[in-house]
This record gives structure tokens, sequence and C-alpha cells, in this order.
């Protein structure tokens, strides 16, 4: 079950720059190491239930109904918006609120939008539906099992090195972080590259 091509190609996957990978970064280089830290967990179990999907075969049903497909993406594509909108806004703010229930509060709204951003991306099932069964064999005993044990390893995967690519984005953030010009220039691509992102996936088709 967890041979060597499926490691492989998993890291593969998860090193791929997507839209988990570019919160969490952002969240590095915009707030520091715990932010990043945060969103990397958020993000991570925002796949959570793309791969329990693929596992019980729900994720059939995003493949072959349009219009839950569609309603699904949609909303994605909103949210994406709304993290430009948000993104935007608030350029120029370097530090999380100095209080500790404010910071509290802060860190746990960024886990909440990571988590936000990966489950309402319908790619993620269907990609999870085609990407697990070839590395189940085909003499398993319980498929089902297998998969869970390769969806575990893949999550593992997933929260190693979105924080491992936060704490690069906080040792970046060192040398931005005297100049709100530059941070405010950098936010401001940020939800650029959001609402890009949303662009892209409202043109996903199944």
């Amino acid at each position: 079950m967890f041979n060597p091509e499926f490691l492989l190609t998993a890291l593969i996957v998860v090193l791929l720059p997507g839209t988990g990978v570019i919160y969490t970064v952002s969240m590095g280089l915009i707030y520091g190491r715990k932010a990043s830290t945060f969103a990397a967990i958020g993000c991570t179990l925002g796949i959570v239930p793309h791969l329990l999907a693929s596992v019980s075969g729900l994720a059939a049903l995003l493949h072959t109904s349009a219009l839950a497909f569609q309603f699904i993406k949609y909303l994605g594509v909103i949210y994406l918006a709304y993290l430009a909108w948000s993104m935007w806004k608030n350029a120029g703010s370097l530090q999380l609120e100095s209080s500790d229930d404010h910071k509290k509060q802060q860190l746990l709204n960024i886990a909440q939008r990571a988590f936000l951003t990966n489950i309402l991306n319908p790619k993620l099932s269907i990609f999870f539906l085609a990407f697990l069964p070839q590395f189940v064999p085909a003499d398993s005993s319980s498929a089902t099992l297998t998969m869970l044990g390769l969806s575990s390893i893949f999550m593992l995967l997933t929260l190693i090195v979105f924080t491992l690519y936060g704490l690069f984005a906080h040792q970046v953030r060192q040398y931005i972080n005297h100049s709100p010009q530059w941070l405010t220039w950098l936010q401001r691509t940020f939800a650029g590259i959001f609402i890009a992102l949303g662009a892209k996936l409202a043109m996903a088709e199944r």
C-alpha cells in the first residue's frame, strides 16, 4: 500500500502550487509563521471531505451530475473573489492584532478560510477519485481501508509540505517587514492571483 511510487507521485502533486499553496504562502508573507501554519492546517483539513468522498464513491456524483458540479464550483469562485476582496481591502496591514484573544481569533479565521478554499473546489474530489484507485493493489483484501491509508499519507504530506512553504514565506517576510509599500503591493498582487484562480475555476469543466 505504501509503495515508493505512490509517495513520489503524491509528493509531486502536493508540491504543485495550487490555491492552497498560494493561500498558505500569502499568509506567511503577510502575517508570519503562525498564520501560515494555521493556513496549512486549514488547507489539509479542507481536503478531508474530498478524500472521504472519493473513498465512499460520492465524488462520482460530482463527475456525473453537472448541476452538483456547477453549484460547488461557483461557490468556490465566489469564495475566491471574497478572499481577493478581503486581501485588497486590508492591503498595508502588517501584523495580527496585538491582544492574545484577537490573535487567536484571527488565526482561527485564517484556518477557516483555508479550509473553505479547498473544500469549495469540486475538482479535488474528481482528482482523488481518479488518483487514489490507481494505487490500490488488485489483491487488496479491503480497497476501502487501503484508500483510507493512502488518504492519510496524502494528508500528512500536504501538512508537511504546506508548513514548509509557510516557513519559507515567513523567512522571506523578514526582508519586507519594514516596507509597508512593498507589503501593500504584495497583498494586492495576491488579491489579483486569487481573482485569476477564481476565473480559472469558473472555466473548469468536469
